[in-house]
Formats: structure tokens, C-alpha cells, sequence
């Protein structure tokens, strides 16, 4: 997708996908903290509420049936399974944001991602990568919130995830944090022609083909 000039009156939709322990959440965040004019839809989820997180903060957590509804209901954006829970991303929370000026950015897998962008063709996409697959099982051994079996599932989904990068408009590797945040920082600011697929596709030809072994 090419780049194209954004309506002042409504603000730009960004989807952001990688696979677990790539960087993308922390990336994110560091985008959005010094900054008023990127809002934040809270996605819904079934998965249990960990001991850190705050209900309409983190996530809106409700049970598989409340969750249902609201996809019977047709109030969900974008929907998918990760990992065995439900993950939704409402409407009209959506249009809300935007229809206040402001940038959104949805931290979606890729599934979300192809159903957004379907339903909202002007949307701009995003992928993380991370440097290699060493550096993305150490990431997710090192936070601390899985255990081994869960870890080993988080790195098989990990290939299905990485298998979907042709589909997103900017591709950025988190290998050096700040260096990752300036590129995504660019791309949100419409400064970010270097980091797009048509460009990045053939300078990270190599690193794609080591995290997709045939």
C-alpha cells in the first residue's frame, strides 16, 4: 500500500502485529506514552485477568458467553482466537478515537489484522520482527510468565504469526529497543517511507529466511 496523504478530520488507523516476545506491547506503550494524539482501544478478551492488570485498563475481561454476545451482536471490529482465548476489538470504541482526530494503534495478531484491514481498506499495518528466533525464546523465557510447555507453544504459533509479514504495509526488527521505537515512532508520523514492505522485503531477506526455515 502506498503511502497517502491523511484527513485531518478523522485520525489514521495503525494495526500493529508480531509474533509473542517480539518487543510489540513495550513498543507500544514507549509510543504512546509522551503522546496525546494516539489513542488506544481496549481490546476485550476471555483469558484470565493476570495479577498486574486492571479490567478496562489492560483488557475488558469477560466470559466466553458475554464475549459471544457481543460477536452475535456484530460489535466487534476484528475477532480471533490466540492461544485458546477469545480476543475481540470493538467498533465503536474504534470509531470513537478516530472521530476524535486522533491516531489509533490496535496491537492485534494477524488475524485481527486481515479482518481490520478488510473492513477499513485506508488502515496501515505494521510488523515486528524480532532479531532471530534465539532472541525471541530467551524474550519469552525471560519475562517470566510462562512455563517451558507454554513457551515451546508460544514459539510453534510464533512461525504462523512470522508466515504473514508480506501482508503488512512496514516491516520494523526490534532488535535495538530505541532504534525499534524511532522507526515505529516514524511511521506513525507519515515519516516512514524507508521502513515500508517494498523497501524492507529485499534488506531483510536474509533475517526472514532464518526465522522461516523451509
Amino acid at each position: 500500500m502506498s503511502e497517502q496523504p491523511r484527513k485531518e478530520s478523522r485520525g489514521q488507523l495503525f494495526v500493529i502485529s508480531a509474533p509473542s516476545g517480539a518487543g510489540k506491547t513495550s513498543l507500544v506503550r514507549a509510543l504512546m506514552e509522551p503522546s496525546n494524539t494516539i489513542g488506544v482501544a481496549i481490546s476485550h478478551t476471555t483469558r484470565a485477568k493476570r495479577p498486574e492488570e486492571t479490567d478496562g485498563i489492560n483488557y475488558h475481561f469477560v466470559t466466553e458467553v458475554e464475549f459471544n454476545a457481543l460477536v452475535d451482536r456484530g460489535e466487534f471490529l476484528e475477532s480471533a482466537t490466540v492461544f485458546e482465548h477469545l480476543y475481540g476489538t470493538s467498533t465503536s470504541a474504534v470509531n470513537l478515537i478516530l472521530q476524535q482526530g486522533k491516531h489509533l494503534v490496535l496491537e492485534i495478531d494477524w488475524q485481527g489484522a486481515a479482518q481490520v484491514r478488510q473492513k477499513l481498506p485506508g488502515t496501515q499495518s505494521i510488523f515486528i520482527f524480532p532479531p532471530s528466533l534465539g532472541a525471541l525464546r530467551d524474550r519469552l523465557e525471560n519475562r517470566g510468565q510462562d512455563d517451558v510447555e507454554t513457551v515451546d507453544k508460544r514459539m510453534s504459533a510464533a512461525f504462523e504469526e512470522l508466515s504473514h509479514w508480506h501482508e503488512f504495509d512496514y516491516l520494523i526488527v526490534n532488535d535495538q529497543f530505541d532504534t525499534a521505537l524511532a522507526q515505529l515512532q516514524a511511521v506513525v508520523a507519515g515519516e516512514g517511507a524507508g521502513y515500508h514492505r517494498n523497501r524492507q522485503s529485499k534488506a531483510l531477506g536474509q533475517l526472514i529466511e532464518n526465522l522461516l526455515p523451509q
